[in-house]
């Protein structure tokens, strides 16, 4: 496996997260819970990742504000411009998928 130093590896990574955020602001065809049910992962998780990052720093980032950098926007003017009902079928799927707590 290549190895750059510590600053090339995160400068690397963060070119690779900003890219996959703008690739996710751009594509607002794709629904959250399409995310989810393919990958295990959407938006609100990286804002979530984000917050807990922010938090293991000491910084203090919102939720909201956390979803904010993700989206672009308000999360709420996201899902009012973009948000789609899911389907049976999608809420089916994720219901199926997704980590239950035990």
């Amino acid at each position: 496996m290549k190895t750059f130093d510590t600053q090339t590896t995160l400068e690397l990574e963060a070119a690779a997260f900003r890219r996959l955020v703008d690739h996710l602001r751009a594509r607002t065809d794709v629904q959250n819970i399409d995310l989810m049910n393919l990958a295990g992962f959407c938006r609100n998780c990286l804002s979530n990742w984000m917050a807990e990052a922010a938090a293991g720093k000491g910084l203090a980032l919102s939720k909201d504000e956390a979803r904010e950098i993700i989206y672009g926007m308000p999360y709420r003017e996201w899902q009012a411009k973009y948000q789609k009902e899911a389907s049976a079928e999608q809420q089916a799927a994720f219901e199926k998928s997704r980590p239950h707590e035990h």
